[in-house]
């Protein structure tokens, strides 16, 4: 018999991607132009944030090279834990749960072009958004270290078998944890993988060990310091071989040993997940089409949100009980509550871990800084959480969602309940990340409040515009709620975040460096026009940021048509 080709397993999914952007383009080119701009505009923030960094660093005669390399490896690095995770979420839905799979599984298609198929598939959707980031970090090394227009091709060549690794890694753990777990427990599943998750992102921090490159008056001498920067974090780690072959390139030099390295891991764990999937494969899709397991105790649930939402009106109550209690039902969702815990204790322990804790006096202006800018890396923080659990909010009710916009329910108070369940728990994150930091900074009253005031109005817009763009742009057909945060609408939610937070920093800045001035002449604090306007642009910005989505949101859902 015969057998298809790959490209012609892989023609279906290409030819539905075509269509799709057929669709959008006679639908008008608004989507490409919104996302055009806003990746531009959010490249051109990164590029220029990496070329001054670089930019300092060369003009360091000998430790300049030597940092540069260090943050290009711990970029990297980064970029495989996230891929790890990713690719294990996502080959759950593309191996096992994917609805084409019926028919390609029972079509007489060779198990290796059917993993060969479903791994481009996985690692497409998996790392897109890793290497559209890495497009800007690697053109100011190139730009900066004069690498040419061949270092492109270099650093493609670098790149390709770095995302092919992850993608085999979480494609066979995915795989071996199917066959282990009975019965489509894909909720215990991710369970697990959470957990996992979690340990390791701590030990990637502890392996890195960042703070130490922040205090070099912790090495007994220069000499320590240099070594530390000359030996790679781990020589079995392929981000570190990718760092050296870009390096390597970048200073003028040309070593094939880190390709090398690089490709034929890449090849052998190809062909060590193609064997897995040749062993495995069959047991565990037939696992996975048995019938779930549905277990859910919902009467003392019921009777504490009934008790708690008591003076709320009978429709925005059920709404907001029907969407806790579908949170708590679905482990896929609350089982990431485990990896929010440990994001804080790592957060907390790199704000530890600055050089600022080791006794010794330290500036009053840096304290300040550092404060003053940890409202921009915490409001990142919580546009991540809310591109997890508020934008897929609308997604998630899929197809029964006509049901509820045909219903005389007012959506109103369906956008009410999805935007405050989202935000509560959001608010309370919000202010223990933002409060714990200041307080570990021991910094002033009137920074304290100027933080807690804004991250409180960010949390609030965040929040809105995630459930904004999510009813903009919903996913009613995903076949994994892990996949909706890296659709389109995800994408431009989360360059327009980091365009809000640039922009109310930037609105504050003036009114912190007046408090700076002020405290530096040891002259009390008067309010001036300049301040009182900041502080007015920063709300006026945050409340636009907050009423304006939802606005949009609900006149999108009122035109919802299935």
């Amino acid at each position: 018999m015969i057998q298809p080709s790959l490209a012609h397993v892989l023609q279906p999914k290409w030819r539905s991607g075509l269509q799709r952007l057929r669709e959008e383009r006679s639908g008008g080119g608004g989507k490409i132009v919104i996302l055009t701009v806003v990746a531009l505009a959010f490249w051109a923030a990164v590029f220029g944030v990496l070329y001054r960094v670089l930019r300092y660093f060369r003009g360091v005669e000998e430790l300049g090279p030597l940092l540069a390399g260090k943050l290009l490896g711990l970029v990297l690095l980064s970029f495989i834990a996230i891929l790890v995770l990713s690719n294990v979420i996502t080959a759950l839905s593309s191996f096992f749960l994917a609805k084409d799979l019926d028919l390609l599984v029972s079509a007489p298609v060779d198990w290796l072009r059917l993993y060969l198929a479903k791994l481009g598939e996985t690692l497409l959707h998996s790392s897109w958004m890793v290497a559209l980031m890495a497009l800007p970090i690697l053109t100011a090394y190139g730009v900066i270290y004069d690498g040419g227009w061949l270092f492109a091709g270099y650093a493609l060549l670098t790149l390709a078998p770095l995302v092919v690794l992850p993608a085999v890694l979480g494609t066979a753990v995915t795989l071996i944890l199917v066959n282990v777990f009975p019965a489509r427990r894909t909720r215990d599943l991710l369970s697990i993988i959470a957990l996992g998750a979690a340990g390791v992102v701590i030990l990637l921090f502890r392996m890195i060990r960042p703070e130490q490159l922040a205090r070099p008056e912790g090495f007994r001498n220069l000499l320590d310091f240099l070594t530390v920067l000359r030996t790679p974090t781990s020589p079995f780690l392929p981000s570190e071989w990718a760092t050296d072959a870009i390096m390597t390139y970048l200073r003028g030099g040309l070593d094939a040993l880190p390709l090398l390295l690089l490709w034929s891991t890449a090849a052998g764990f190809v062909t060590l997940g193609a064997a897995l999937h040749a062993h495995l494969y069959a047991s565990g899709f037939t696992r996975a089409q048995e019938g779930a397991e549905r277990f859910v105790r919902g009467g003392v649930w019921h009777r504490v949100l009934n008790g708690l939402l008591a003076p709320l009106p009978v429709a925005k109550r059920e709404f907001v009980i029907k969407d806790v209690k579908l949170f708590f039902r679905d482990t896929q969702q609350w089982s990431q509550l485990i990896l929010l815990a440990v994001l804080v204790v790592v957060y907390l322990f790199n704000i530890k871990a600055l050089p600022l804790f080791r006794g010794e006096q330290v500036p009053f202006f840096f304290i300040t800084l550092v404060s003053f800018l940890n409202l921009g890396l915490s409001g990142f923080v919580l546009a991540s959480i809310a591109a997890r659990f508020i934008f897929p909010a609308v997604s998630l009710e899929g197809r029964q969602m006509w049901l509820l916009r045909s219903s005389p329910l007012d959506l109103r108070a369906l956008l009410w309940s999805k935007y405050w369940v989202g935000t509560v728990p959001l608010l309370v994150l919000a202010l223990l990340l933002t409060g714990l930091t200041n307080i570990l900074l021991k910094v002033t009253p009137f920074m304290m409040v100027v933080s807690l005031a804004t991250i409180c109005a960010l949390t609030l817009a965040i929040a809105a515009m995630a459930l904004g763009f999510g009813t903009l742009y919903p996913q009613f057909e995903t076949e994994n709620a892990a996949q909706i945060p890296t659709s389109f609408g995800g994408l431009v939610f989360m360059m327009s975040t980091i365009v809000l937070l640039a922009a109310v920093i930037v609105a504050l800045a003036r009114p912190v460096y007046a408090y700076l001035e002020a405290v530096n002449a040891g002259t009390p604090v008067r309010p001036d026009a300049w301040m009182i306007g900041s502080f007015v642009l920063a709300a006026g910005l945050c409340t636009a940021a907050t009423v304006v989505p939802l606005q949009v949101g609900l006149r999108r859902m009122e035109r919802f048509e299935f």
